[in-house]
């Protein structure tokens, strides 16, 4: 079953509260540089996914999946308040994956252009073997 047009925007609502919260109210020493990069909220509304990054070392990330998961009943308690719906989703914080991918994919792409300098400075000095390569060469008939 798809996703409704409501999920997406009681998602959009909770990603931006949550940001909000975690800016403005939560003042936990552990808590980090935070991003809150997407929401997802299950088809019935019961349970959100809260994805979002952290800047620094895994000493950062931590200490804020700490900090986080202890302010979930208050996070979630303000969730309900600014939502108004019947039910109040549960609140579940998951570290997205995105910079760890964009830097594998940096990684890859610099391999990429190393591999074809190596490719373009081979191909200066290079003469192709035959004049042309499709021409058929003419035999001589005596």
């Amino acid at each position: 079953m798809g996703s409704s047009h409501r999920n997406h925007k009681v998602a959009d609502r909770i990603k931006v509260v949550i940001a909000q919260l975690l800016e403005t109210k939560i003042k936990d020493p552990r808590l980090g540089f935070v991003t809150v990069t997407d929401a997802r909220v299950s088809g019935d509304l019961q349970n959100a996914s809260i994805f979002y990054t952290v800047l620094g070392g895994e000493d950062e990330r931590a200490a804020t999946a700490a900090a986080l998961e202890s302010a979930k009943g208050v996070l979630r308690s303000a969730v309900g308040r600014e939502l108004g719906t019947r039910v109040t989703p549960s609140l579940e914080f998951i570290l997205d994956g995105l910079p760890e991918s964009a830097k594998a994919l940096d990684s890859l792409l610099e391999r990429v252009h190393e591999l074809d300098a190596q490719v373009a400075k081979a191909r200066e000095n290079a003469k192709p073997v035959v004049e042309d390569p499709y021409k058929i060469p003419r035999t001589v008939q005596e």
